[in-house]
């Protein structure tokens, strides 16, 4: 049993909790399953798990520029509170149910690849920290549900199955908004915030119909230099820093505000050219990983062909969030901060009402869940609603990732006391469905947990059928009178064109004309 659990360990935290080795792997099998030579084997899962790497470089660089400035902000204002992150109370929980997660992350991913092979669920979950989290989540909920007398056994088969649904079942319900954002069906979200996406791309539909997207965004010529993607979130982070510094450092005290930095300026000039420096560092991490995500698209998705159509016909490759950042940069942006402002509008409902009326924890904004969540939810929103439905898709789904995080501590245990919670949507909403129904004991509770199981396979798979299959796409009307206004300025463009064309050539032959008088020969 020891080995069999050290090899379980092994697979699960060595491979599956890397996605780079997973997207490397998966690209391999691809590669193998169209008969690619061996060096294009090699290459392509060398690529594919190097974008990968690329892409959490860009992450990581992200992070770490985001955590000096949400310690800017909250020491500024003065908040205090839980703040949402997934990786510590992960690392909380593990000493006590590292070896239940570990049996739920391999089953889990056995059993999704049967449901996309045997069912219309053709989806393969390939985001390996979002497994990681989710069968962590899964072990620790059911375990505190169920209580300590409860087989662990149990545990790990009921936690495998609801991991298992649940990842093939939301980029199920998500596919249609995918596909709007992409423009094809070729690829899957597989982020446990899907929810907030999905709302996002609903709310966009409803309130932007006329609204143009961010992408067309028109800058004076003065500021054409807006346009560059990376120059333009740069520009805004500069500012954002430079304007929270300034507020900490009159409000802050100055060994404090310092400590903020990992630099430790010693003075306000250098503590101020600090906050500059993060907020270039910000803007590299965003530049590296829209970089990763090319190159994962450029190897990933025609390796997929192969499995798609050897060992899981038809399955979509589902993948982290930053997959949808090139599709709407300025919108990622938004995204970002309209989310952000819904965070901090949650922490004011949960202070004036949900916490003295039910008794729920307050919730600071995290930046990282903000800035990949919210942008997320501005793509999907500006894909459905354009400016309109990034601003307000984003902006719920900041309310929905503080509010929703609140409610799970209420059935984490001893672990909701523990200053960290789970911080994206789909773990907040699930686990506190499986924490509620596990509380219920057994075997009502193992009984309730599987008939939801059941009851959303069936919704995706209808949903699937129904929906996907049928080529369905949200905001049609949207989608035709973006194309309609495009066209319209597309030909105004050319009749402006045709028009400065005709008037050069009337100058031109006027001033041929007017050359021609003059050189005349006089009359005598």
């Amino acid at each position: 049993m020891n080995v069999l659990l050290a090899v379980l360990n092994f697979i699960s935290q060595e491979i599956l909790n890397v996605p780079a080795y997973l997207i490397g792997i998966v690209a391999a099998v691809g590669l193998i399953a169209l008969k690619r030579s061996t060096g294009q084997v090699i290459s392509g899962a060398l690529k594919a798990a190097m974008g990968y790497l690329i892409l959490g470089a860009g992450a990581t660089v992200v992070t770490n520029a985001l955590d000096p400035f949400g310690k800017l902000v909250f020491k500024a204002t003065g908040a205090h509170g839980v703040v949402p992150t997934n990786e510590v109370i992960v690392a909380q929980a593990s000493s006590q149910f590292g070896a239940a997660s570990a049996y739920i992350i391999v089953l889990s991913f056995l059993l999704m690849l049967v449901f996309a092979r045997f069912t219309p669920l053709k989806y393969v979950f390939l985001t390996g920290h979002h497994m990681v989290f989710m069968s962590t989540l899964m072990a620790l909920v059911l375990s505190v549900g169920f209580g300590k007398g409860a087989n662990q056994w149990l545990i790990v088969i009921i936690g495998a199955v609801l991991m298992g649904v649940i990842m093939v079942v939301m980029p199920a319900f998500a596919q249609p908004f995918m596909n709007r954002v992409t423009g094809s069906d070729k690829l899957s979200i597989g982020h446990f915030n899907t929810l907030g996406y999905i709302v996002s791309g609903a709310v966009g539909s409803a309130v932007g119909k006329k609204s143009r997207s961010t992408e067309d965004i028109d800058f004076p010529k003065g500021l054409s230099f807006l346009r560059d993607s990376m120059v333009s979130t740069t520009l805004l982070m500069v500012v954002l820093y430079l304007v929270f510094s300034v507020w900490a450092a009159f409000v802050v005290p100055a060994s404090e505000a310092f400590a903020i930095f990992p630099s430790h300026p010693g003075n306000y000039g250098a503590f101020f050219m600090a906050a500059f420096a993060q907020a270039l560092q910000f803007g590299i991490g965003v530049s590296i990983i829209l970089y990763g995500v090319r190159i994962i698209l450029g190897e990933l998705v025609p390796a997929f062909q192969g499995i798609a159509n050897k060992v899981v016909p038809g399955a979509r490759p589902a993948l982290d969030i930053p997959i949808v950042f090139p599709y709407g940069a300025n919108a990622s942006l938004i995204g970002f901060l309209a989310s952000f402002a819904g965070g901090l509008v949650a922490l004011l409902i949960i202070a004036a009402w949900l916490g003295p009326v039910w008794g729920l924890a307050l919730i600071l904004p995290g930046m990282v869940p903000h800035f990949f969540d919210g942008g997320g939810a501005g793509v999907f929103g500006n894909a459905t609603g354009g400016r309109i439905g990034a601003i307000v898709g984003a902006f719920i789904n900041g309310l929905l990732i503080t509010i929703l995080p609140a409610i799970l501590m209420t059935v984490l245990g001893s672990f909701g006391l523990s200053n960290a919670t789970f911080g994206d949507a789909d773990f907040a909403w699930y686990g506190t469905v499986v924490g509620k129904l596990a509380q219920m004991g057994l075997p009502v509770g193992a009984v309730m947990l599987m008939i939801v199981a059941v009851v959303l396979f069936a919704a995706a798979w209808v949903w699937q059928v129904k929906v996907v299959n049928t080529g369905w796409l949200p905001a049609a009307k949207h989608a035709e009178l973006m194309d309609q206004i495009k066209a319209q300025e597309q030909q105004e463009k050319e009749a402006q064109k045709a028009a400065a064309k005709a008037a050069r050539a009337a100058a031109k032959a006027a001033k041929a004309q007017e050359a021609g008088v003059e050189g005349a020969a006089p009359v005598k």
